[in-house]
Order: C-alpha cells, then structure tokens, then sequence
C-alpha cells in the first residue's frame, strides 16, 4: 500500500507514476491539477505540477477542520519545484439547483448558518493572500465548487484560485516580473499545467517555453 510520506517532494510526474503504479486512476483534469482516485473509490489525490494558490484553500480546511461543509484532508505536501500534492476524501458532483442554494446561504451568511464561519475565515485568508501571494486571484464562487462526499454531506471545494490567464500573459511580455515572482524552486514545471496543454496553439507553446528558458524555467 502507497504511503503518502513518500510522495513529498518529488517530482509531479513521478508522484503520479507512483499512483499510478499503486492503482489509482485518473477521474478529472482541471486548468491547474489532475486528480487521481484511489483503488478502493474513498480518497483522491490532487496532483499540481506549478501551484501558486492551493495550500491557502487547505489551510482554511485544516483550521476549520471537522466542519461539515469542508472536505476531510488526509495528507498535503509540496511537490518538487514547486507543485502540490493533496489527498482528500472522495466527492461527487451536485445538480445545479443544489449548488445554487449553498452560493445563496454564502451571500446570505446567517448567523446560525455553519457556512458562514467558512465564509468569514476564507475572507480573512484571502485578505492575507492577496498581500503575499503573487498573482493570487481571490474567492471563486462558481457553483462547481459545491460537491457532496460519500455520505451525501454537501461540501465546498477550491474556494482560492491564483490568476493562472494573468501569469502566462505577463511570462510572455516580461519574464522577468515571473522571475521576480517565483524563485526557481517554485516555477521549474511552469509550464506543465493542464490549461497551457489543452488551450495553448504550438506556436503559443514555443513562445512561452521561449520566455520560461529565458529566466531559467
């Protein structure tokens, strides 16, 4: 059985090849992570080559931890050159209707709402981030972030997002800035997230691996 602790810190690419080899597979591709389920369906692994952003969401989970609208964290660590790994328990999608009416109670926050505490704390934590942590983007409220767990218990996912469109623009017309952002232990799989793979032309492709070699990526 695949422990977690021998996950940390390596590579992004040799992180998935070992779930890979432990039998997970993979069950959804987003612009920034792929996620790996586990073989018995009870826990996924979040897999980010290049992440700005995501430790901030885990801390929210991880001080408000037990909250019944916040999914069970079960390990996190970075990976090599500056990706993320994170294990969580399994979710599945909710139908529009039921996500619509959790957005509402966030915008409503009710005192004696349990999603108001979540909300209260991820405005402090984004406060924080937006002066620390470079191109952070802020509060997502897309409804796609409302899931529900095994159990049925609706749960609310990647709250944070770093303002991934933004980066790549700037790493184009001033690597430099990018350089100054990251050092290099943080960018050195800059280019490996899923949205420059999926949404970039060939030529997009070698301008940016132009500009990333330019500062040392």
């Amino acid at each position: 059985m695949l422990s977690f602790e021998t996950l940390r810190d390596l590579p992004h690419r040799e992180a998935t090849r070992r779930l890979l080899d432990d039998g997970w597979n993979v069950c959804g591709i987003g612009d920034w992570a792929t996620v790996w389920r586990s073989p018995d369906g009870a826990k996924v692994a979040r897999v980010s080559p290049f992440e700005p952003a995501y430790e901030v969401f885990v801390e929210l989970c991880r001080g408000l931890e037990g909250h019944p609208l916040l999914p069970r964290i079960d390990f996190d660590a970075p990976l090599a050159g500056g990706g993320r790994l994170t294990v969580l328990e399994f979710l599945l999608p909710v139908d529009r209707a039921e996500a619509d009416a959790v957005v509402g109670r966030w915008a409503a926050a009710a005192p004696d709402d349990p999603i108001t505490a979540v909300r209260e704390r991820a405005e402090r934590l984004d406060a924080e981030a937006a002066r620390s942590v470079p191109f952070w983007g802020g509060l997502d409220h897309n409804p796609g972030n409302v899931m529900r767990n095994a159990s049925g218990e609706l749960k609310l996912v990647d709250l944070f997002y770093a303002a991934g469109l933004e980066i790549y623009r700037v790493l184009l017309e001033d690597p430099g800035k990018i350089a100054e952002a990251f050092p290099p232990d943080r960018r050195a799989y800059l280019l490996d997230i899923a949205a420059v793979a999926r949404m970039s032309t060939p030529d997009e492709i070698a301008a940016l691996r132009t500009a990333a070699e330019s500062i040392g990526g």
